[in-house]
């Protein structure tokens, strides 16, 4: 079978395709024949030799979609659609191969209205959205700032916040051009940085009172532009640092606010936790009051380019590999 390997953690040049065997199904595990699968920023951490997690030689992809081949002694039924993340792309191989080794407590069932290519794009992105959102005491009528309305942790939270019952929901674009966009599909509050800061946008769109909860995925400066927005009694929860490992934080935004702030990772909560929030997901796809967004999809053996533009170019909306 097809995989995309990376060879060596080098960048984009230690990724090859290669062939290998099928796996085999043990114990606490089903065939799952991947139909496709999620480009995430993780992997470009990972084939960047930035998670000490990960090791070479490694199939990439922390996500995918397909259908379940071999139920092995689990009790399912083959043929069932489904979708996963867990430890696959980090500490096993991953979803950029033709088939994988799911555990059964991994897997997330796909109803018949949610295609391959959208069930594809939601695992990582809506599970840490809504978790989080709940970790941080989100509840109706809260605001919220998440940055990179385009990135897909920061559009996921974004929806899921207003569709929750948010009083204000607010997010970031990095220029004008991706500003516009958001605009035109029906995004409101959009701070464009290119035109004016965090502390100045949040401030301008509340009145002075600073946000509830912030969720941020990015690290870097906007850890401390993320404190600096909080209301008294808010919380930060930030879960990841592709802008940056190493923030600069001024201690008062905690102190005189008496605020929280907290990490997240996925890959730590419980498969009851992961399959709650996904039955949340899942009712409010159905309804309408979420819009998973598909920048673009690529075929498998374009996974290096499909990495890259999701890097470089910073589309707006998931970025999925096919068959």
């Amino acid at each position: 079978m097809r995989m995309i390997q990376a060879t060596q953690f080098t960048g984009y040049q230690g990724l090859a395709q290669v062939d290998g065997p099928k796996p085999r199904v043990s114990d606490g595990r089903v065939l799952v024949r991947v139909t496709a699968a999620g480009v995430t920023p993780l992997d470009h951490t990972i084939v960047s030799g930035g998670h000490p997690r990960a090791k070479p030689p490694l199939v990439l992809g922390n996500e995918g979609a397909g259908v379940i081949e071999d139920a092995g002694a689990s009790g399912l039924v083959p043929g069932s659609r489904v979708a996963f993340t867990g430890a696959y792309g980090v500490a096993e191989n991953g979803s950029w191969e033709d088939y994988v080794a799911v555990r059964t407590d991994d897997l997330l069932p796909v109803p018949a209205g949610i295609d391959d290519v959208v069930a594809a794009s939601l695992p990582v992105a809506y599970l840490t959205a809504q978790i989080a959102l709940d970790d941080a005491g989100f509840a109706p009528g809260k605001t919220v700032f998440t940055p990179a309305i385009g990135g897909s942790v920061g559009n996921a939270t974004y929806q899921l916040a207003k569709a929750r019952g948010a009083a204000a929901t607010i997010s970031t674009a990095g220029s004008t051009v991706k500003a516009a966009q958001a605009r035109d599909r029906g995004y409101t509050d959009i701070i464009d940085l290119s035109a004016e800061t965090i502390g100045d946008g949040v401030r301008r769109i509340t009145d002075g009172k600073g946000v509830d909860i912030v969720i941020e995925s990015l690290g870097g400066t906007f850890i401390g532009d993320g404190l600096g927005s909080l209301a008294i009694g808010g919380t930060l929860v930030t879960i990841g640092y592709t802008a940056g490992r190493k923030a600069a934080i001024d201690v008062t935004d905690l102190i005189w606010k008496r605020a929280r702030m907290s990490g997240f990772a996925l890959l730590v909560q419980t498969p009851a936790v992961k399959r709650k929030a996904w039955e949340h997901i899942m009712a409010l796809i159905a309804s309408g009051a979420l819009v998973p967004v598909i920048a673009r999809t690529y075929p498998l053996e374009q996974a290096t380019e499909a990495l890259r533009y999701l890097h470089e170019d910073r589309p707006f909306g998931k970025v999925i590999l096919v068959p």
